[in-house]
């Protein structure tokens, strides 16, 4: 399948090509590409501007410095993007039921997103910063959150044995979502 080329476009629609494309300094704004297969396209400085995305198929999709802003993600399995120079950028998005295992994704930014439910097992999230996100649900499991900035997160159970921590920053109304194993009562 040969693919195409577009660059600086501003999108207020979008329909599915019929073959690959690579997007390159474009916004994308209202557009809908919920259950859409975006495998092996390529975004790159682009931004999305209160799209959906839900249960579109990302299958070595290449997101390349791309920025999230009021963007539903809902089930999208990050996981299986193209890894080569992956970068996200979220802002006031939906990211429930999506999955970012073993995904490496260092100085990520989210602010103001909900996580219900999300997967971030083997994750490697060093330095990334989660400003006011509510992860009710999420998992975290052997998960690099070094020098991660969660002071304004909420809903989180992070088990510090289980995951790295070092440097990372939390809040006192954290704290029970680091105790939580242990079953002790904070008041």
């Amino acid at each position: 399948m040969s693919s195409i080329y577009i660059a600086d476009q501003y999108f207020k629609t979008f329909e599915q090509p019929d073959q690959t494309t690579e997007y390159d300094n474009c916004t994308f704004e209202n557009c809908i590409f919920s259950g859409f297969d975006l495998s092996d396209f390529s975004f790159e400085e682009c931004v999305f501007k209160n799209c959906d995305f839900s249960n579109a198929k990302i299958n070595n999709t290449a997101f390349k410095t791309a920025r999230f802003e009021g963007c539903k993600l809902i089930g999208l399995q990050f996981d299986e993007c193209n890894p080569f120079l992956l970068a996200f950028q979220f802002i006031g998005c939906q990211l429930n039921l999506s999955g970012f295992y073993r995904v490496k994704m260092k100085n990520t930014f989210f602010k103001e997103c909900i996580l219900h439910e999300v997967d971030f097992t083997e994750a490697k999230l060093t330095g990334s910063t989660f400003e006011n996100c509510d992860f009710t649900g999420t998992m975290f499991g052997n998960t690099n959150l070094e020098k991660v900035d969660l002071t304004t997160a909420f809903n989180f159970i992070i088990d510090p044995e289980l995951n790295q921590v070092k440097g990372a920053k939390f809040s006192l109304q954290g704290l029970p979502g680091l105790l939580t194993k242990y079953e002790i009562k904070i008041n």
